[in-house]
């Protein structure tokens, strides 16, 4: 018997639902439609679909200080570097600390909400 292959929905209670999609779609570029959500597809530059992964843990929930929120979402990115910089221009919360290591680089941002976003560039070939 097949049970959970993935991840279907990750789904985020906000205080201001309108604010905080439009931040998401202006600084993460994420496609928020009016339904006020959107389809991931695991697809390369080209729109061809490719093999991946979607991580999904129990934690004390720890790492996601300073946050005081029940959850983090990870999201891949391309240029993790290159997004940071835009990010801090745009005035978004980047925190300092980024990390590197043979899971790839990682950063993070705080939402207008307070939820804490890890963004993650996988390693080369990944």
């Amino acid at each position: 018997m097949t049970r959970v292959t993935g991840i279907g929905g990750i789904f985020i209670k906000a205080k201001d639902p309108e604010m905080l999609q439009n931040w998401y779609k202006n600084h993460l570029g994420i496609d928020v439609q009016v339904w006020g959500g959107t389809s991931f597809r695991w697809v390369d530059s080209e729109g061809k679909p490719y093999a991946g992964t979607t991580a999904w843990m129990i934690d004390n929930g720890e790492n996601f200080k300073p946050s005081n929120s029940p959850f983090m979402v990870n999201y891949r990115v391309a240029n993790l570097s290159e997004l940071l910089t835009v990010l801090r221009a745009e005035g978004c919360n980047v925190l300092d600390k980024t990390e590197e290591s043979e899971f790839g680089k990682f950063g993070w941002v705080i939402d207008p909400e307070g939820n804490k976003v890890e963004l993650w560039e996988p390693p080369a070939g990944e």
